[in-house]
């Protein structure tokens, strides 16, 4: 068992390395999606212990983000600043589900105005087009609740920073699933005991495989497979790749 799941570790961290940039992306690797049978995904892929167990994971989240806290804590005030001008809170908390499908506060910069839940009802109510979008991706691509700071927080993700405070309290993690609400649960089926099986992530195969322009169902596949085949390695090169998306504003709105 033990040579098995070496070999299927080993077979998941070195794929990212040998996959070549798509022509047309800006995201130079995107990883490899596990077709077929679920169950024989599950057998390739199982590791010892779930990624939310590991312990020297755990242990980088709590050092290097307690490192990008302090690193980042004038940039994150400057933003307090400027959102706080805008009028309103400065931090939204949105409850989403964690670890063993327990709810939590996301911490983010607020970036949609204080009516925000009434504009929406508003926009899916009067516009058939946006109120597909919204049923699909749980998102709007031009969201008329975004203030113009928030526009440009979200684009830069730099509204996500306040998450790291959710990574110390161990809610999230520096790499991970992408965080749901539990309006999703339902979309996930099986997989959601996969979901379960992590922390969420400030960033993850999602965010660095196209982002918004992932549909629904790689989405899913792709937290599947971090679940079941998670190593460190596979952290670092996710983590790595972040900075590149971030930069070229890839995917984000």
């Amino acid at each position: 068992m033990a040579q098995l799941e070496h070999r299927s570790r080993r077979k998941f961290d070195s794929n990212p390395l040998r996959l070549p940039r798509r022509s047309g992306s800006g995201v130079p690797w995107r990883p490899r999606l596990i077709e077929g049978n679920p169950e024989a995904r599950r057998a390739q892929f199982r590791t010892a212990k779930p990624p939310k167990l590991r312990r020297r994971k755990r242990l980088f989240d709590i050092v290097f983000g307690a490192a990008l806290i302090i690193f980042l804590a004038p940039l994150m005030l400057v933003i307090a600043v400027l959102v706080k001008l805008d009028g309103g809170p400065v931090l939204y908390g949105h409850r989403r589900v964690g670890a063993n499908g327990q709810s939590f506060r996301c911490w983010k910069f607020r970036s949609m105005v204080l009516n925000a839940d009434r504009v929406l009802a508003d926009v899916l109510r009067s516009d058939p087009e946006a109120r597909a979008q919204w049923e699909r991706d749980f998102k709007l691509k031009s969201d008329p609740r975004i203030t113009p700071i928030g526009r440009f927080l979200r684009t830069t993700s730099l509204d996500e920073l306040p998450q790291l405070f959710n990574v110390i309290r161990g809610e999230m993690s520096l790499i991970g699933p992408r965080p749901i609400v539990t309006e999703e649960i339902e979309r996930y089926g099986d997989a959601f005991r996969h979901y379960c099986a992590c922390r969420p992530g400030m960033t993850g195969l999602w965010q660095v495989s196209g982002r918004n322009g992932v549909d629904y169902v790689r989405r899913v596949k792709f937290d599947e497979q971090y679940a079941t085949g998670w190593s460190f390695l596979l952290d670092l090169i996710v983590l790595c790749r972040t900075v590149v998306v971030v930069t070229q504003r890839s995917g984000a709105y």
